[in-house]
């Protein structure tokens, strides 16, 4: 086969030659290049009659074909590269032999360090939604430290200044396609006082007081197909008292006021019915109306044991009187009233901040024989744009009773007490400003009521994930007022909290 080029194809064959040579080590470049050259080759057979420009433009195209798909390879090549580049090699130390001392290279092993796969977690059951949280609250304390609980110095005794490790908390939560959700959240600092339950000869049936390392907070299942009846079954928060039921992480002040530690029941173990029964038929208004009813041991939490047969009733209602927006200013009022009626038997703690000492100040109760409680609260809320007003007002009745013929071993009182607070966003949703005004009287003696003045500031940085709240309390005691054998009545106390969520 012979062909036959005009001087002008020639050179510009020459120029096609004179192209920078490469040097091709990916063999799959020789096919592509002879079948270009066949196809260039046939047409010029094909047409010998056809112009030298025609010719021209053929054998341009071959050359740019060769040159795109020389590109192409080269790329492809590049890829195969890095890929290779990406697999375990051995450490620089490892692949890198010291020379010895007389000049030679010492042979040492290599070690190849191998990926480590990619750690995934799942849920073991069918749940469609599942959330890890938690959150920590850490703080200093110094002054007259927890003067405000009634704990009064030094009769009671002396809590020096310290660090505190407030709550440390985990929760895991959850929810079912079949209208199912729960909460399992545990402690790792317990900073609440123990509760104990004993019979009537003394003997221990159950006790926290000795929980140091963690425990259960809120554990819990609750059916949510109604919205206007729930069931809930485990361990969490009876419904009484507005700012008991106030999560740890949205309150406004540090700590909560001393009528409410010591007047409501905590978390129980225990079933409860709660819902909103205008979800449906009133939409719009769904808020407007809210119950929760339920029984429980009564007994405290992380508990298991029942002091009797008898169990603990508790109930609260709460009406959205108002909720709306006025001179362009969210505007909401709640009213709420909560009661509660229990039986039990001697030895049976029923609050960490209850009895009251020969010197005024406040401990744990453990009653020294049978009893009976009845108990009742309300209280209001008013949001208006920057300002949030709280008054809330508790009464709880300890009478005695007979069982087995024992004779009551105490007399029966009556405690009572209330708290007042304001605050106002100096900087919206950024800087606060919070007072607050509490009394509580034990009951057990004359003239025996604890008050309370707080001033507090809080600095959102992150909302209530991350947020720094001072305050300043100041706590004084009529009972340690009018007895001259006491040599202070009143006491002082700055409490800083550092609050991270997550």
């Amino acid at each position: 086969m012979c062909i036959c080029l005009t001087g002008r194809a020639y050179n510009s064959l020459k120029g096609v030659r004179m192209l920078p040579k490469r040097r091709f080590t990916n063999k799959p470049l020789l096919l592509p290049t002879l079948l270009l050259c066949a196809a260039w080759v046939t047409p010029m057979r094909a047409e010998p009659a056809s112009s030298d420009s025609d010719r021209l433009q053929k054998l341009e195209r071959a050359v740019e074909l060769l040159q795109q798909r020389n590109a192409e390879l080269e790329k492809e090549v590049s890829s195969l590269k890095k890929s290779a580049g990406a697999s375990p090699r051995p450490s620089r130390e490892a692949a890198s032999a010291p020379p010895a001392a007389d000049g030679k290279s010492v042979a040492t092993k290599t070690e190849v360090k191998e990926e480590k796969p990619v750690v995934f977690v799942t849920a073991a059951a069918s749940e469609f939604k599942l959330t890890l949280g938690g959150f920590i609250q850490t703080q200093i304390e110094a002054g007259d430290v927890s003067a405000f609980e009634g704990r009064f110095q030094p009769a009671s005794g002396e809590i020096k200044d310290r660090f505190r490790i407030r709550r440390a908390r985990i929760n895991v939560s959850g929810d079912y396609k079949e209208e199912f959700d729960f909460k399992l959240e545990g402690e790792f600092t317990q900073s609440d006082v123990g509760l104990t339950v004993r019979d009537a000869a003394g003997v221990t049936l159950g006790s926290n007081s000795t929980r140091t390392a963690f425990g259960g907070t809120d554990l819990f299942a609750n059916w949510h197909r109604f919205p206007e009846l729930n069931v809930k079954v485990g361990q969490y928060k009876a419904p009484f008292g507005l700012e008991q039921l106030t999560s740890d992480t949205k309150l406004f002040t540090p700590e909560r006021s001393l009528v409410t530690t010591a007047l409501t029941p905590e978390r129980q173990i225990g079933v409860m019915l709660w819902g909103k029964p205008l979800a449906n038929l009133w939409p719009e208004q769904k808020d407007l109306i809210s119950y929760s009813a339920g029984v429980f041991n009564g007994t405290g939490r992380n508990i298991s044991v029942n002091d009797n047969n008898e169990f603990m009733y508790v109930g609260r209602l709460e009406v959205m009187a108002l909720k709306s927006k006025i001179l362009d200013q969210e505007v909401a009022v709640k009213f709420g009233a909560n009661g509660l009626s229990s039986r039990d038997d001697a030895g049976n703690t029923i609050s960490g901040a209850l009895r009251e000492n020969s010197d005024g100040s406040i401990s744990s109760f453990s009653l020294p024989s049978a009893a009976e409680r009845t108990a009742y609260g309300f209280d209001a809320s008013v949001r208006f744009g920057p300002f949030d007003f709280v008054g809330e007002y508790l009464s709880e009745r300890i009478g005695t009773r007979t069982v087995n013929g024992i004779a009551p071993l105490f007399t029966g009182f009556r405690a009572d007490g209330y708290y007042l607070q304001g605050s106002y966003f100096v900087i919206p949703k950024k800087l606060q400003l919070v007072t607050k005004w509490e009394s509580f009287d034990p009951g057990q003696f004359a003239d025996d009521d604890i008050h309370s003045i707080t001033a507090g500031v809080n600095y959102l940085l992150k909302g209530d994930d991350i947020k720094l709240l001072a305050n300043y309390i100041h706590t004084w005691s009529d009972f340690r007022e009018n007895n001259s054998a006491f040599e202070h009545s009143q006491f002082d106390e700055v409490i800083v909290r550092l609050q991270v969520m997550f």
